[in-house]
Formats: C-alpha cells, structure tokens, sequence
C-alpha cells in the first residue's frame, strides 16, 4: 500500500527529501551514497510540480543544512 500526503504531511515530505539530497551531496565522497541520492532526487521531482516550487524547497534546504540561503 502506497502512502498518500497532503497538505503540511506534503510539504514536510518534500523539504525531508531536499534537505538529504543536498546533505548527502556535501558528504566526503567515500560516505556519499550515490544511490539514495539519486532515489530520492527521482521521489522529490515526482513530488514536485514545477521550476519555482523546486526552488523554493531548493533554498529551503540550504537554510537547514548551511544556515545561508545561497
């Protein structure tokens, strides 16, 4: 069975996944996991519906991981 979000359930799902796709990003290469990376890079664009949505989870995730917008 599949799990359905909405609502605030959604948009905590979809910053959950930016935020990991950019930590594993900033991990020393030999403990970056390639394959959750791409997993879920491929779950947050199934989620998302568009450029500036994707943005705006983008600099979400940057703000929790860095403390900087950009």
């Amino acid at each position: 069975m599949a799990a359905e979000f909405r609502d605030r359930d959604l948009h905590l799902v979809k910053k959950a996944l930016a935020i990991a796709v950019l930590a594993i990003e900033r991990q020393p290469e030999p403990f970056q996991s390639a394959s959750d990376q791409s997993d879920k890079k491929a779950l947050l664009d199934q989620m998302i519906e568009g450029d500036v949505e994707l943005e705006h989870y983008a600099r979400a995730a940057r703000i929790a991981v860095t403390g900087h917008p950009e």
